[in-house]
């Protein structure tokens, strides 16, 4: 699977690491220069947790900013507080 949280999309981005040489001007120098430039990556912080969705439990992956936000909606601890449903056929119509 790959790291992408289901909720907010949040997805591992790209970037640059800058190698600098010299002494900046505001200390006295003639400014700093750009000797390198490395490709780096940027993570979020993805993890994976159990949610309810469309009222089903599912094992997602979900971004600590999403959880934090409230957007994952964790199942209940025990399983005999769901009340059992029953199916569209038993229920009377009216």
């Amino acid at each position: 699977m790959p790291r992408v949280c289901a909720f907010t999309g949040r997805r591992t981005s790209i970037g640059c690491t800058y190698t600098h040489r010299g002494k900046a001007k505001y200390l006295g120098g003639v400014g700093t220069k750009v000797t390198g430039k490395t490709k780096r990556r940027f993570r979020p912080n993805i993890q994976t947790v159990t949610a309810v969705i469309d009222g089903s439990v599912q094992r997602v992956k979900a971004s600590a900013k999403a959880i934090r936000m409230g957007l994952v909606i964790k199942p209940l601890k025990r399983r005999y507080a769901y009340k059992p449903q029953k199916p569209a056929s038993e229920t009377p119509a009216g």
